[in-house]
């Protein structure tokens, strides 16, 4: 019999029954997590369409693509730029970890047995190719080749932990039904980190890093998220204590399932959930202790007396790239219904500053001013469009710019700038302040410092851009 408690942030342990519970107070105390259970565990699943789907096509970001199969979507500049960020930060992360980055096929036989293996726990997710009289799938983990590749490696047990890295197309053939906006997608963009251990202990504190960078990242992208963990009972038996004091380094409360016996290649996983607009959870992060797979693929390590020995595999994902995106607008869809103004993190922002000439008059002013802030690797641009002041205001408001500058007479005379700012602003409206270049420069890099940076993926000046939707 599957059992469940809740990790509070006092330490304890709380028993939780899923026909009741209120009666756990963790879980009546944190909305999140509350709504994950209800969810995940419980079983009711709203079925009201996600916003995100909406917000993607009119902020330009994504959309489907009716040329291709289902759950294949086209990216527009801004998604592109967006996507490429997320990625960025992920590899960033891994390195920072010590990870080395590979590159292995999107494509694999079927008939190999060990592939074939642990492609059959993925029931029928398959996407199938034949060429000639061979049936190829696509890949839909980064597990296949690296797995492959790591068997011919030789690793020497003071080089353990030995961290890899991947960011690689995934394909999985999910049903039309689930392929909703950027939520599931039979293609995406995964990201993996896999770890291999030279035992349980080496593999735990792996376990640790990776779950601690995750909510690390989560919380970067301003993003609330409710905490599981998936164990077999004799583990947690043995692991509990160790489960408690990260759930108390993670700073959130966490429900455990606890398994009679373990059934999965994993004897622990961790999960970061995502609760979206319309109270419908979605897994973003994950991290598992993999027991099973270095047998299967014959992965090991020279030990020091010279004898070979299995790893431990701690496989981990911060989630897909396009996951984490939905996360984000389903973030801002969340805002909207409490009546807070909706924003994307300023560092993931497509355009950070823009700036409204209120006349031609004034576009030398604005351009240096433009100048001034790319130098700075800050997304600047220019809307030049011949429409007035207060309608380009709202387009900047619709597209949800952080920081837009507005430059007349005043301001060039004076060599200051009148910004409103949605960035830090109070929850259901923006506020003006008048700033001077080095200000607003200042006021940009304190909310993205640390972050990665890339240029804009489009024109700088509005009137030079085409439409997309």
């Amino acid at each position: 019999m599957i059992e469940y408690v809740v990790i509070g942030l006092d330490g304890k342990e709380y028993p939780l029954d899923l026909e009741n519970i209120e009666k756990c107070k963790p879980v009546r105390e944190d909305e999140v997590l509350k709504q994950f259970v209800l969810s995940e565990e419980v079983g009711k699943i709203p079925h009201e369409p996600p916003p995100h789907v909406d917000i993607m096509r009119r902020l330009e970001i994504a959309d489907y693509e009716p040329a291709s199969d289902v759950g294949h979507l086209r990216f527009y500049p801004k998604g592109a730029l967006m996507r490429d960020l997320i990625a960025d930060w992920v590899e960033d992360i891994a390195l920072e970890l010590g990870a080395m980055i590979i590159e292995t096929p999107t494509m694999y036989r079927a008939d190999m047995p060990d592939i074939r293996e642990q492609a059959e726990k993925f029931l029928q997710k398959e996407y199938k190719v034949k060429i000639g009289n061979k049936i190829l799938f696509l890949r839909f983990a980064g597990d296949f080749g690296l797995f492959r590749m790591m068997k011919t490696v030789r690793m020497h047990v003071r080089q353990l932990p030995i961290r890899v890295f991947e960011l690689s197309p995934s394909y999985r053939l999910e049903t039309r039904r689930e392929c909703v906006g950027l939520r599931r997608q039979r293609m995406f963009t995964m990201p993996d980190i896999h770890c291999f251990c030279k035992d349980i202990p080496q593999a735990f504190e792996e376990f640790r890093k990776l779950t601690i960078y995750y909510s690390k990242l989560l919380n970067g992208l301003e993003l609330n998220f409710a905490h599981a963990y998936r164990i077999d009972k004799a583990f947690y038996e043995e692991y509990s204590e160790f489960l408690i004091n990260l759930t108390l380094e993670i700073k959130k409360p966490a429900l455990v399932q606890i398994l009679p016996k373990r059934k999965h290649y994993w004897a622990l996983k961790n999960e970061f959930q995502f609760v979206d607009s319309v109270g419908k959870n979605v897994q973003l992060s994950t991290v598992q202790v993999d027991v099973e797979d270095s047998e299967r693929y014959g992965i090991t390590y020279i030990d020091e007396d010279g004898s070979r020995k299995g790893c431990i595999i701690v496989h981990s994902s911060p989630g897909s790239i396009e996951r984490l995106l939905c996360a984000i607008l389903e973030k801002a869809a969340s805002d909207m219904k409490a009546g807070v103004l909706p924003k994307i993190p300023t560092w993931l922002s497509p355009t950070q500053v823009r700036i409204i000439p209120v006349a031609d008059r004034h576009m030398n002013y604005a351009t240096s001013v433009l100048e001034e802030l790319t130098k700075r690797k800050i997304r600047v641009d220019i809307d030049d469009r011949k429409r007035t002041v207060e309608w380009r205001i709202r387009q900047a408001g619709i597209e949800w710019i952080p920081y837009v500058v507005v430059v007349g007479d005043k301001e060039t005379e004076k060599n200051t700038l009148m910004v409103t700012i949605r960035a830090k602003s109070t929850p259901q409206k923006t506020y003006t302040e008048e700033m001077t270049v080095d200000q607003l420069a200042e006021a940009v890099i304190n909310e993205t410092n640390n972050m990665p940076f890339r240029p804009l993926y489009l024109p700088k000046r509005l009137s030079m851009r085409p439409k997309f939707r």
